[in-house]
């Protein structure tokens, strides 16, 4: 039965938008003739309880508003339109559509034939047959939601890139088995927001959480048939809406109320909230995908679709399709989304999955595509920190160094040369050079500094950085493809053994080896992003393609050994002493001269000899030792007042050799060096000692890094230079408007949606495998 009261509506804003007084239904269809909102009273509902014929169109929007709609209605979309494959139509009645601005939707996809357009088992071209079943009963509904949350004083941190350490977690991974949450809060935004939580990530030193995608998804068919799932979530099929599955408040509006909660929490506490978004695809697939949304309201607006034979997908991105970004409303979807999660659920940024797709023309990748063009000019969505994957699986899709300014980029040339000098590998030394210094030859010509660069070794698709230093092969067999997913290619070394379980002799190698990359990692020019698990030497027993493994394999394990202890702490000190150093993390590249007029350089590269290395030096295949003097006292940098910054001098010693190398610290005896980080000794810092002058030599221990400072007085004290980067100047929230009272759907008074955060005191005790001394 229709509702009593019928009104036209507006076309704008798209979506389902309540009002107070009603709701408002906006879809976009360009080449859909006709349109019907139908609205249930459960998920699992095959029947509505009443269909809305949507009479009004304007500007290709289909538009109709409910005064008597509220918040918690759920509904779906039926696009009447032309059935013509071969030119790029697949329009379906049959099929309820979610909408493609849902806030939020509930149920899950249940998999049947009556999903797809077109009628299965009916041969090579079956996609060309329609299938005119109902979906309904297996669909999961769009929902109507509150948009009101107290965010009270709540103010992002706005922590400049050069003073971000960006880690990278899964929601459900990172606390579904810390056992100082509550059960029902484990492995959702709540636990990641516990008080247990942040205080491990205060302790640790990180100022930011970049999160795997939490847009709605959905779990493939196949994966399912084989009792896997879509771990990751980069399936996605709701650009505004939360995941459900990572809510302990429900998915009827719930999970909406508890990311905020989330995000209201974690900036509390100073930390950043960083999303990794895919608006390259979605999971509707190729010509031969399931019917579940912009396949259903408009294929060929959404998709970009083969010129000379529409009925099939241009693919740059290995999942079957590419959405359309070059169309104006698909263009526009992507740019709502991005500035309703910035403006409504206050994100701090975005890491941008394949986002060479997102700046393809015609094409090719364009820097002045107008995806960039829109980003740059938005004045919210500019101000946030963006990150491109720089890359994608098409054709010249390999973009790193050339994303414009505003932009930083995952730098996979500073991930494959890192594990490949450590490795051993030769004539590797002068990229490694770049890489550690910020990457200059890929970034400054465009104008860009040092922060362009996001400097990883490992991330969520690989190995984790124990199974870098443990496995030469991956070992994918729980995937149920025979080993054949994943990259084969991984520059990976197992230290002389294949698998965890090793002598002692190549477990104290692996050792050393991980506090190798941390410490690389850590000191490079650039921002450092983490793996979340690595700072403990986490595990996925040698898969390297855990996408589908949402079980013990992926979840972190808080359940720690002695050298876990050891490794987090080692991780944990070398963050607070790059975070006490700024000569670590310049906002410009060094120059390689005497900037200050006293005679020393901003930096100089130093051979074995304590000498600088000679152009001869440069070119040989393989350079036991590399040593990098940075000047504390040449920092061309001022703080936000205009006051000159100075650091220590420090010379850093990487022997990637299998052996002790002899090598001759730098100066003569009136400079006196004191060894701060030593990756070869099992606490990776040793004791403060009398130190060495400049002169004396010292034998390197094999395959480990060596921090020596230079010493400023009789008591060895560091000096402790100020912050470059201020926190951002920002002006206060203003004060919220009051609210007309809530009514529930009856009309009767309703609570505000509560939160299972509790967003308290962030400063209790941690567990204690994630206790130890020190402090961020």
């Amino acid at each position: 039965m229709a509702p009593s009261r019928i009104w036209k509506g507006h076309s704008y804003p798209l979506g389902a938008t309540w009002v107070g007084t009603g709701v408002n239904f906006a879809v976009f269809s360009e080449n859909g003739t006709g349109a019907e909102l139908c609205l249930f009273d459960h998920p699992d509902s095959g029947e509505p309880t009443a269909r809305v014929r949507m009479a009004e169109q304007n500007d290709h929007v289909w538009h109709v508003f409910l005064p008597d709609a509220k918040p918690g209605q759920l509904y779906g979309y039926r696009i009447e339109g032309p059935w013509a494959p071969n030119e790029g139509h697949r329009f379906n009645p049959a099929k309820l559509l979610l909408d493609p601005y849902a806030k939020a939707i509930a149920g899950q996809v249940k998999w049947g034939d009556e999903m797809f357009g077109y009628a299965m088992g009916s041969g090579e071209d079956a996609d060309l047959h329609r299938d005119d079943r109902d979906n309904a009963a297996l669909m999961p509904k769009s929902v109507v939601i509150d948009p009101r949350f107290d965010w009270g004083k709540d103010r992002r941190p706005r922590t400049p890139l050069a003073e971000t350490i960006i880690y990278e977690a899964h929601v459900k991974g990172f606390s579904k088995l810390m056992g100082s949450i509550p059960e029902n809060l484990r492995g959702t935004y709540a636990g990641l927001a516990h008080p247990e939580a942040i205080r491990y990530f205060k302790n640790l030193g990180v100022t930011a959480v970049e999160l795997l995608p939490v847009h709605q998804h959905v779990d493939s068919k196949h994966l399912l048939d084989k009792g896997l799932v879509d771990y990751w979530g980069y399936n996605t099929i709701g650009f505004f809406a939360p995941e459900p599955k990572y809510s302990s408040g429900g998915d009827m509006g719930g999970q909406v109320q508890e990311f905020k909660a989330m995000v209201k929490a974690l900036h509390r506490a100073g930390l950043e909230v960083i999303l990794d978004v895919v608006y390259n695809h979605t999971v509707e697939g190729n010509h031969l995908g399931p019917t579940l949304c912009f396949r259903g309201a408009d294929n060929a607006a959404y998709y970009r679709l083969v010129a000379d034979n529409r009925r099939y997908y241009n693919d740059y991105t290995g999942t079957g399709n590419t959405l359309n970004v070059v169309h104006p409303r698909v263009l526009q979807l992507i740019m709502d989304s991005l500035r309703y999660w910035v403006t409504e659920m206050h994100v701090d940024g975005f890491r941008f999955d394949l986002a060479s797709t997102l700046a393809r023309e015609l094409h090719s990748v364009s820097r002045l595509s107008s995806f960039f063009d829109v980003i740059h000019q938005d004045p919210v969505i500019s101000q946030v920190k963006l990150i491109a994957e720089p890359w994608d699986v098409g054709e010249g899709g390999y973009q790193v160094g050339n994303f414009p300014v505003l932009w930083a980029e995952w730098n996979g040339k500073y991930r494959d040369v890192v594990r490949r000098y450590w490795k051993g590998d030769a004539d590797q030394t002068n990229e490694f050079a770049y890489r550690l210094c910020g990457s200059s030859d890929l970034y400054e010509s465009s104008g860009k500094k040092p922060t362009a660069s996001i400097n990883f070794i490992t991330a969520h698709d690989g190995f984790t950085l124990r199974d870098l230093v443990s496995f030469n092969d991956k070992h994918n067999e729980a995937n149920g493809e025979d080993n054949k997913d994943g990259d084969n290619n991984n520059a990976s070394w197992n230290c002389g053994h294949e698998g965890l379980d090793a002598p002692e002799d190549v477990q104290a190698l692996r050792r050393c080896m991980l506090r190798n990359f941390i410490s690389t990692l850590l000191l490079s020019q650039g921002v450092a992003m983490l793996r979340g698990g690595d700072e403990f030497g986490g595990t996925q027993k040698g898969n390297n393609n855990a996408y589908c493994q949402d079980n013990e394999i992926s979840w972190l394990n808080w359940n720690w050994d002695d050298t876990a202890r050891s490794l987090y702490a080692f991780t944990r000190d070398v963050i607070r002493f790059r975070r006490e150093h700024p000569i670590f993390r310049q906002p410009r590249f060094f120059q390689g001269r005497d900037i200050r007029g006293n005679g020393i350089k901003d930096i100089t590269w130093i051979g074995v000899n304590g000498q600088e290395m000679t152009d001869e030096e440069w070119k040989t295949g393989f350079a036991k030792v590399l040593g990098v003097m940075l000047c504390g006292d040449s920092l061309m940098v001022t703080d936000f007042y205009g006051e000159r910054i100075v650091d220590d001098t420090f010379v850093l010693y990487f022997n990637a050799h299998h052996e002790a190398v002899p090598i001759r610290l730098p100066g003569d005896a009136s400079v006196r060096w004191q060894l701060t980080i030593d990756t070869a000794r099992e606490d990776g810092f040793p004791a403060r000692g009398r130190g060495k002058t400049g002169g004396t030599k010292v034998a390197l221990r094999p395959r480990s890094l060596s921090v020596f400072r230079q010493a400023t007085g009789s008591d060895d004290e560091a000096r402790r230079a100020p912050s470059a980067y201020p926190p951002h100047p920002e002006p206060p929230p203003p004060e919220p408007a009051a609210e007309p009272a809530k009514t529930d759907m009856l009309g009767g008074p309703s609570e505000s949606p509560g939160s299972p955060i509790d967003s308290g005191d962030a400063s209790q005790t941690l567990p204690p495998e994630a206790a130890g001394g020190g402090s961020s």
